[in-house]
């Protein structure tokens, strides 16, 4: 049964919200810190209510996660227009007093409390809990240390540099300014070192039997993604560089991500699904079981969480898949269904051409009906791929995915590549190839294309296409452009290629300008021809429909534009909202050009 994300019990006492930062000094326990954190079930209620921020109406679930990591080279805002809160957030031009964002219980708050949730428990459990490895204190102890983690590497990522708070709030530390975000990070390593000591493998534990609990692998495997940010590039407030920290350079950085994802994945504890569509499948269908290839989600309870409600194929109405007619808000860039070979198994289970109609007002059954060129779906989320039927109007109940062993496996590639070469950059690369082709496809889109990479450089571009390829739609492709010192070129990449294929010019000559289509025999499902390249035949006489497709009036000046309208080197992260700026006593400013 997934874990309801909302924690009551008389240890909440223990956690209070509100001022510059989302926090207060916390109000005095009606249990003493004593009791709760020598006693398991009491720090483990503590514990699990660390979580409890994820799922506030304007944290996680309402602002963060629909908003942060759209628009780069594979992902777009469905809605971009100029001069529009919503869009700003996307297109890099987001303001402090963004209507969207601009309140006290916003996301910068919720993670905050979140922090000092997890500061508590910490202190508790180390002072009380005799939270030793190979004990269930322990466990307690690594995962509020890996939660304490989650909330400041999110931060960081859409902030930079952000207050730094690692013991509990009192009154000489109320009001703080922001630390360097390396100091940040640093701390974050050791954490996550000491946690992935505390907590078991998936599944070498009864605490580690689902997904929705910290285990091994993932800790090592988000230890690894952080390494890889920490040394790799991001705007400071003097510009677009490296860290300076000799802890946190680039060759040290890369040989701890290289040592953690290896051993996750001698570790045998989780593997990638058979199928990429199966995958997804059983995310759709809430399967939490550990060891497979999910590695830690966030759990949202039935009534919480907005993933599909957000991302998923778009319902216009209620129908036989769902009571909630949601879904579509962003889609993979129009180009993105062109960069996957034909044959790649992954091109049709990310990009969707169409959403569900209105349902007949008698049946109640929809059909799929054609999007434009501009207007892709997401097909990794599908309201029709769940086994429940979502009847709240604001929520759908499915977990954020924040970790695959997908990303661990790339991960290893990437940093084998840059300490050893590509020749041992291969295996790993190879695990994901194999699974993205049929077996009778290796020859040459596995094994001709992985032996064609002979130079650490043509690797590492191979790595990057294999990461859109991969991770489209599960916004993880923002954070390392940046790394990769490559969210400006690649974005003004982008916009060079949509209007090469609006034109059907360049890479783009063979794409068809008009799609045909109609209701296959099951009476729901879209037939087409024209989607693909090549398949430019007029045959209007063979089916029902025709629509205009990659043409300049289906992706117009104006969309593509919105792509992003400030320069995205320039604001690589979103400002501090105004009211955090205003309740800080003078102790918080904005950098980044804000």
């Amino acid at each position: 049964m997934k874990k309801i994300i909302y924690i009551a019990g008389v240890m909440m006492g223990l956690f209070l919200t509100s001022c510059e930062d989302g926090l207060e000094a916390p109000a005095k326990s009606t249990l003493d810190e004593s009791t709760i954190f020598s006693n398991y079930d009491l720090a483990k209620g503590a514990v699990d209510g660390i979580k409890e921020p994820f799922g506030q109406t304007n944290s996680y679930r309402g602002r963060f996660l629909p908003w942060y990591g759209m628009n780069t080279d594979i992902e777009w805002y469905n809605s971009s227009t100029s001069g529009n809160d919503n869009s700003d957030l996307v297109t890099y031009d987001a303001k402090p007093n963004n209507s969207n964002m601009n309140s006290a219980n916003n996301a910068w708050a919720m993670m905050y409390s979140g922090i000092e949730r997890a500061n508590l428990c910490i202190n508790g459990l180390r002072t009380y809990g005799d939270a030793v490895p190979g004990t269930d204190m322990g466990y307690l102890l690594g995962e509020a240390l890996t939660l304490r983690a989650i909330y400041y590497a999110d931060l960081m990522k859409a902030w930079g540099d952000v207050v730094a708070r690692f013991e509990p709030i009192n009154t000489s530390t109320l009001y703080l300014p922001k630390s360097n975000r390396d100091i940040i990070y640093k701390q974050l390593l050791d954490d996550l070192a000491e946690a992935s000591e505390l907590v078991p493998w998936p599944n070498e534990s009864s605490l580690t039997g689902t997904v929705e609990q910290v285990n091994k692998a993932f800790v090592k495997g988000f230890r690894a993604r952080l390494a890889l940010v920490a040394g790799g590039y991001s705007q400071y407030p003097d510009g677009v560089r490296l860290s300076t920290d000799p802890d946190l350079s680039r060759d040290k950085m890369y040989a701890l991500a290289l040592q953690e994802c290896k051993d996750v994945i001698a570790s045998g504890t989780t593997q990638l699904e058979g199928s990429f569509e199966e995958l997804w499948r059983k995310y759709n269908r809430d399967e939490i079981n550990a060891g497979g290839e999910s590695l830690w989600e966030i759990p949202f309870s039935s009534g919480r969480g907005r993933w599909l409600f957000t991302f998923a194929v778009r319902h216009r109405s209620v129908d036989q898949y769902t009571g909630q007619a949601r879904g579509g808000q962003g889609g993979p860039t129009p180009f993105m269904f062109y960069e996957y070979d034909p044959s790649d198994l992954r091109q049709d289970v990310t990009c969707v051409p169409y959403e569900w109609g209105d349902a007949d007002k008698d049946t109640k059954i929809a059909q799929q009906q054609l999007t434009g060129i501009d207007s892709w779906a997401f097909g990794k989320f599908r309201y029709e791929w769940k086994d429940s039927y979502v009847t709240s109007s604001n929520d759908d109940g499915t977990n954020f995915m924040y970790m695959r062993y997908a990303e661990v496996v790339l991960m290893a590639a990437e940093a084998a590549n840059e300490l050893e070469g590509p020749g041992s950059a291969a295996p790993y690369l190879r695990m994901l190839r194999e699974r993205a082709f049929d077996p009778a496809d290796w020859s040459t889109m596995v094994d001709g294309y992985i032996n064609g990479l002979g130079s650490k450089e043509e690797m590492f571009q191979a790595i990057v296409k294999e990461h859109k390829l991969e991770f489209c739609g599960e916004m993880l492709r923002k954070q390392a452009l940046i790394r990769w010192n490559l969210l400006g070129d690649k974005l003004e990449e982008a916009k060079a290629k949509m209007y090469d294929l609006r034109n059907t010019t360049g890479e783009y000559s063979d794409v068809p300008q008009t799609v045909y289509y109609e209701i296959g025999e099951d009476g729901e499902s879209l037939v087409t021809y024209g989607i693909e390249r090549g398949e430019t035949d007029n045959r209007s006489a063979d089916f029902a429909y025709s629509m205009d497709w990659a043409t300049p009036d289906e992706i117009e000046d104006e969309k593509i534009e919105t792509l992003y309208t400030f320069d995205p080197d320039q604001h690589q992260f979103w400002p501090i909202w105004q009211v955090f700026l205003d309740a800080s006593n003078g102790q918080l400013k904005n950098d980044y050009g804000y």
